[in-house]
């Protein structure tokens, strides 16, 4: 029996009209839906999904759960028993659309299942998707970059040094909400244009339009855009 595929489909930031329409057709297409989450229905991932595709209701949903813990060894063990579950459906011959917010190339769970897959023999394919960034930006009404001017994506979870900004151009802050004490803190040291969004395409969103109005306890899904001011 031939295997099946393994899709990474990035279904955007939020609003279900950013979906892609190659992302709705592979909902639309295969029996099995893999979404990151304990709960499939309840993730952000699925609703956004369900929005643009509701026949994914009748699909066959698989959780995958993915602890936010630190612990290499417990990622590393929840990846593995993520690319097992995965693997049984392939073997059956049955394609596996895993969905996941925003782009599958960008800090995506997925990736981690992925090198998993191809290692175990099995096909994987990447369905990009509208970008949380790109979409704040758009959210915010402002390139994110111009002329010659370079961009740079940095997780600011890991990050939160003024070093870590010692490039010229402007950059994408992701991964700030845990540490935004500490992001802004070192945003505060530099002499860039700062701008965020929170909860970005969704009905929750809100836009930041300077350093100080950004909040400590700003949520999970927030976003921060640093830009060299114009001379």
């Amino acid at each position: 029996m031939k295997k099946g595929i393994a899709y990474g489909v990035g279904v955007g930031p939020g609003d279900p009209e950013l979906m892609t329409l190659r992302a709705c057709r592979l909902i639309r297409e295969n029996d099995v839906i893999a979404v990151p989450g304990k709960v499939a229905k309840d993730a952000v991932a699925y609703r956004i999904a369900s929005g643009a595709v509701p026949e994914i209701a009748d699909k066959e949903l698989v959780s995958i759960y993915m602890p936010m813990v630190r612990d290499r060894d417990l990622i590393a063990k929840a990846h593995r028993e993520a690319a097992d579950l995965i693997e049984k459906y392939l073997d059956e011959g049955k394609n596996v659309v895993y969905i996941t917010l925003g782009d599958s190339t960008i800090y995506c769970t997925f990736s981690y299942i992925q090198h998993l897959l191809e290692a175990d023999g099995y096909d994987t394919e990447l369905v990009p998707g509208i970008t949380s960034f790109c979409a704040a930006a758009a959210a915010l009404n402002i390139p994110l970059t111009e002329w010659n001017e370079p961009l740079h994506v940095i997780p600011a979870l890991h990050n939160t040094e003024v070093g870590s900004l010692k490039w010229p151009g402007n950059y994408v802050l992701m991964k700030s909400a845990s540490k935004m004490r500490g992001v802004k803190e070192m945003l505060s040291r530099t002499d860039l244009d700062v701008q965020a969004v929170e909860n970005c395409s969704m009905e929750t969103e809100k836009k930041y339009r300077s350093l100080e109005e950004i909040p400590d306890d700003a949520g999970y899904f927030s976003l921060i855009i640093a830009k060299e001011k114009t001379k």
